[in-house]
């Protein structure tokens, strides 16, 4: 009888990264040392686990990879789950890292103002139009999304849009571009997630991938 397949593994490039590695770690899994070379274009990586494999794709991509089954399990932040809404996709876990919140800002000015304060409509920029427009439906706002993948912050001061919907953790930036946080639209942080179909076709496997990731959770709060 042959091996089973590997678990494909799908971890995000940017700001959870460094956060998810060292919990990866005390799960048993440790990628090769191609992965922390800066100046390898690979994407995939074999790990300490004869079973397990990385792949390193940006935040988004690791909700589609593992929502279709092209990677069985990953990490994620909670704005991305509630971006997509995949049925196939299961966060079991909150793994208590990659702590931010999904805000509205608005350039200082204009709140001085009050400008926007009365607005029937805006137009608003960001990567996350579902949960904006959910946002805006609630408080009676037409919300003309602008979708844009990075440089959010210019949006406003260039007239691409009057307020921006973009992670928020120390305020820093939004600050350094004149702009302010006028509303927090949800929590985030990072998530174990897993396809559905595969829990049920490899249950032992990924099984123990969630009991092991909620001990280490529940470990590192206990201590």
């Amino acid at each position: 009888m042959s091996a089973p397949a590997p678990i494909v593994f799908a971890l995000p490039k940017g700001r959870i990264l460094d956060e998810a590695l060292p919990l990866l770690a005390d799960a048993g899994v440790v990628p090769e040392a191609d992965f922390f070379d800066k100046a390898s274009r690979k994407l995939s990586f074999a790990t300490s686990r004869a079973d397990m494999t990385i792949i390193r794709v940006r935040a988004f991509d690791v909700a589609t990879f593992v929502a279709h089954g092209a990677a069985q399990a990953g990490i994620v932040g909670s704005d991305v789950i509630d971006e997509f809404d995949y049925a196939d996709l299961y966060a079991p876990v909150d793994l208590d890292i990659g702590h931010c919140r999904l805000s509205v800002a608005e350039p200082a000015t204009a709140v001085e103002s009050g400008a926007t304060a009365r607005e029937s409509h805006a137009r608003v920029a960001t990567k996350y139009p579902s949960l904006t427009r959910r946002h805006f439906e609630k408080l009676g706002v037409a919300a003309e999304v602008v979708k844009l993948n990075g440089a959010m912050e210019l949006a406003p001061s260039l007239g691409l849009a009057s307020r921006i919907v973009d992670l928020v953790s120390s305020g820093r930036t939004l600050k350094d571009n004149g702009l302010v946080e006028t509303s927090r639209i949800m929590p985030v942080s990072a998530r174990l997630i897993v396809n559905r179909a595969a829990l049920k076709t490899d249950p032992a496997r990924m099984g123990a991938l969630i009991d092991a990731f909620r001990d280490l959770v529940a470990r590192r709060k206990a201590a």
